[in-house]
């Protein structure tokens, strides 16, 4: 026999849960829910768990746009981005193309940035979620993304960008991350190199894990032991990469070329080479290009992303989504490129 309370819960699988719901599987009215999901006094702490206990059971999320979607009858024409910092040039290159092919459909990009910490990631995914946007963009940090399983089999149009999502089938646009390192690393041995170094971001981080893979796989083919090349990691920001290459540079068997995983990590490897008077005697290939590269001297060599490229591809993935797109999710991988300027080319002491 089917209970009312089976009832409800079968109709929330299928559809975005309400108020409605809450209601009928915690056995109280909707301004009981009303007042439990917006904190307001009143309410037995017994009824809140309750509330709390069928909200949770159900994958609820309090959505605050609701009222003024069933007065308008329409979507929110809004998205949420999540950027690991929307301060990082990489990032806002992506969130610029993403909003220059929505706009013409009157969509608006509300960014976050999650600063690679799993807890707020999740937090903010909530929070769009309660705002009720018509997509999510995302670049994951969190060890799986199967807690949004609920909303996306619910047919919330996802994309991810730079990591592909663990737990959950969906779209994603990557870079080639693991050939670009390789493509660093074979370019610095063909100018002669044999004693390089390797900074990079965290190792949880999926596009650092992919970088270094690439460049301590193409020193394998190359007959270079690596165990004999310092690999430091967890280098995640300017300071931490500036230090970690004061130190090397200044060992007694010093490397003769550096490969830094990203752009945040070359700032900082840019930092210790003009320290210490060593920017034309040390060779540095950088994954990801920045704005004056070319303007550095020696002209900085870098792996370069295509932001923008990312960006608008994710933009037209979400949009065909939207428009329902029912094809099986793909990873699109965006080729990245060297730019030769001089820094990469730097040949060791005879």
């Amino acid at each position: 026999m089917t209970t009312m309370s089976n009832r409800y819960q079968a109709e929330a699988a299928k559809n975005r849960p309400t108020m409605r719901h809450v209601a009928a599987l915690a056995g109280v009215g909707i301004k009981t829910v009303s007042r439990v999901m917006n904190d307001e006094p009143g309410v037995s702490e017994a009824t809140r768990q309750r509330v709390l206990g069928a909200s949770q059971q159900l994958n609820y999320q309090l959505d605050m746009a609701a009222g003024s979607l069933r007065r308008s009858g329409r979507q929110t024409l809004s998205i949420g981005l999540l950027l690991p910092s929307v301060a990082n040039p990489f990032s806002s290159e992506i969130h610029r193309a993403l909003e220059d092919t929505l706009a013409p459909r009157g969509i608006a990009v509300f960014a976050a940035s999650i600063d690679d910490d799993p807890e707020r990631e999740k937090s903010l995914v909530a929070a769009f979620l309660g705002r009720r946007v018509d997509g999510l963009v995302l670049t994951p940090i969190a060890k799986s993304q199967s807690y949004v399983i609920p909303e996306h089999s619910r047919d919330l149009p996802m994309v991810f960008i730079d990591r592909e999502p663990v737990g959950l089938e969906a779209d994603a646009v990557v870079t080639d991350n693991a050939v670009g390192a390789a493509k660093a690393a074979a370019h610095l041995i063909a100018q002669g190199h044999t004693k390089l170094a390797y900074l990079g971001d965290r190792g949880d981080i999926q596009t650092a894990r992919e970088r270094r893979r690439g460049f301590t796989e193409e020193l394998g083919r190359a007959g270079i032991a690596t165990s004999a090349i310092p690999l430091r990691d967890g280098l995640h920001d300017e300071e931490s990469a500036r230090l970690a290459a004061l130190e090397l540079l200044t060992a007694e068997d010093a490397p003769t070329a550096i490969f830094s995983s990203q752009n945040l990590v070359t700032f900082g490897v840019m930092r210790a080479l003009k320290e210490l008077g060593a920017s034309k005697r040390v060779a540095l290939v950088g994954f990801d290009d920045f704005t004056l590269a070319d303007m550095m001297d020696p002209g900085v060599t870098v792996i370069a992303q295509h932001p923008e490229r990312i960006g608008k591809l994710a933009a037209e993935r979400l949009l065909a989504r939207i428009d329902g797109d029912e094809q099986a999710p793909q990873t699109y991988v965006v080729p990245s490129e060297l730019i030769l300027r001089g820094s990469g080319e730097i040949r060791p002491p005879s």
